[in-house]
């Protein structure tokens, strides 16, 4: 038991990992390959030879970064297989399918592209060679949808129904998967918020140019376009993160709660701004869990269901429950868990005997049409997942990750669209050379930015546990039954080819960026 404890704890480690460093490629690739769409738009509207300069030298940054987060998502593909066979069997129906349409459409799509946007300049019309680019920028966010899809139904999983002779999950619904509310608010946001940070990395190459006094009228194009791109993307993500927050609030409530330190549920909640948590040991209620904190009155109830009365769940009423709230007790889901998972384990036994007659009760019990049935899978089975929590505390994520994660990423994105705004009007008066301190500050904007990034992941992911399914399989369930050392060696193999190839892209870009764009003539 100890042993496979820790498979789960390697497990999760290793998925961890991979998801870092995949997504540290992604949000460039996601909105670099617009950016140079609408360059090379720019280069076929008007025959402007540097707008195809521009293009060009562009692609070569984005073809680095796409090859490696290629080699990263296929990895953290096989994972599901390798690591998390329970998982894949139990709902491999569902998830699976937005995965094959990811794989059979879009990334085939933007992989056939790809070739003639970077190959294709003397050998397709410019017309076609423009289609293509598109094509490929299309390609690689359908390719996000996709995923953002299967990845969102494991926050919300719905347009499924419970087959009790294969114990799995099946399909009902392809609609209901795709156009879940968390479906359309995880993929709004995560390609919106990608856009700002791909426009930070290119402000800031721009800027390192013009620091060094080169490729002059290259960088103030791309500082004019990617400004503009980034700002309008950084209102939009602030935006569809204004909506995510009541979208948790709705189906993920203790993921909201651990993101405010929120233990004593309230009406006319406050917004905290600011604060510093108390150690675990001293954090039991409202009053004792922060050495201080900022808070705006009511907020967090407009933000969260856009009424300033609203009662907002709290950790506490989430275990112990709230009768006058409607806000069942976590021991009684677990009660209610554990008889739906008995009935399961009660049709096995009956089907290893042969026992038609209880095979039959059981399966009106599981079947929606009947009175019987919905009542049963209302009331219990709704709550299966519980029946595998051994104590209420397990429910409840990690509080300080979740709370300096979300200030993390909203002080970051709050200080994205100022740099945004100023960069792009000064740069619009042709000022912006001359503030040598605010192109050095776009410079050391980029690890801002990804630590935004970085942390809008940890909140969806980390406040999602201990579930690998919403409600439905905790992590403890999902993972396959290996040796722990055959999950920890992979980790370590893992660790150091990922961080190879990190150092590989940096040191391939830092020299395009530092060669520059094709020699051509060297325009002021």
């Amino acid at each position: 038991m100890n042993d496979f404890l820790q498979t789960v704890d390697w497990s999760r480690a290793q998925f961890a990992l991979t998801a870092i460093y995949h997504w540290l490629f992604v949000p460039l690739t996601l909105g670099l390959s617009v950016m140079i769409a609408i360059m090379e738009t720019r280069y076929y509207r008007t025959g402007d030879e540097e707008w195809k300069r521009m293009t060009k030298f562009w692609m070569r940054i984005f073809g680095i970064n796409f090859a490696i987060g290629v080699a990263t998502g296929i990895i953290l593909e096989f994972e599901f297989g390798t690591n998390w066979s329970n998982y894949s069997h139990f709902v491999g129906d569902i998830f699976g399918a937005p995965l094959a349409i990811e794989g059979i459409m879009a990334f085939f799509m933007e992989s056939t592209f790809i070739a003639v946007m970077f190959f294709g300049w003397d050998r397709v019309s410019r017309r076609f060679h423009l289609a293509a680019t598109w094509l490929t920028a299309i390609g690689a966010n359908l390719s996000a949808l996709w995923i953002l899809v299967a990845n969102a139904w494991m926050q919300y999983p719905t347009g499924c129904t419970f087959n009790l002779d294969t114990v799995r999950n099946e399909m009902t619904s392809f609609g209901d998967v795709l156009l879940s509310p968390v479906a359309v608010d995880k993929f709004t946001h995560t390609v919106t918020s990608s856009f700002a940070l791909a426009a930070v990395v290119v402000v800031a190459i721009s800027a390192w140019y013009l620091l060094h006094g080169r490729e002059r009228l290259l960088a103030k194009r791309s500082i004019a376009l990617a400004s503009v791109f980034g700002l309008i993307f950084s209102l939009a993500a602030a935006l569809t993160g204004d909506m995510s927050g009541a979208v948790v609030a709705r189906y993920q409530p203790m993921k909201l709660a651990a993101m405010e330190g929120l233990y004593d549920g309230e009406r006319g909640a406050g917004l905290t701004v600011i604060g510093l948590l108390r150690c675990e040991e001293s954090r039991s209620s409202n009053s004792d869990a922060f050495h201080f904190k900022i808070e705006i009155p009511k907020m967090l109830s407009v933000m969260s269901y856009r009424d300033s009365e609203a009662y907002v769940a709290g950790i506490n009423d989430l275990l112990a429950g709230n009768p006058d709230e409607g806000i069942m007790s976590a021991g009684e889901k677990m009660r209610r868990g554990r008889e739906a998972v008995a009935e399961l384990e009660r049709f096995r036994q009956a089907r290893d005997a042969g026992d038609e007659r209880t095979m039959e009760e059981i399966r009106r019990k599981f079947d929606p049409s009947t009175e019987e049935g919905e009542s049963f899978l209302r009331e219990y089975f709704a709550y299966f997942g519980y029946g595998y929590i051994t104590s209420p505390e397990e429910l409840v994520p990690d509080v300080p990750l979740l709370f300096y994660s979300f200030r993390v990423m909203v002080g970051a994105g709050t200080l994205m669209i100022l740099l945004f705004a100023i960069v792009w009007w000064l740069n619009r008066r042709d000022r912006l050379e001359r503030r040598r301190w605010l192109l050095w500050i776009a410079i050391m904007a980029v690890p801002l930015a990804y630590m935004a990034s970085q942390a809008g992941w940890i909140i969806a992911e980390v406040g999602r546990q201990p579930w690998a399914i919403q409600g439905m399989m905790p992590v403890s369930v999902a993972a396959t039954d290996i040796g722990s050392a055959s999950v920890a060696t992979t980790f370590f193999i893992f660790l150091a080819l990922f961080t190879l190839l990190l150092a590989a892209e940096l040191r391939i870009m830092f020299k395009q960026i530092k060669i520059g764009p094709d020699k051509g003539e060297d325009k002021e």
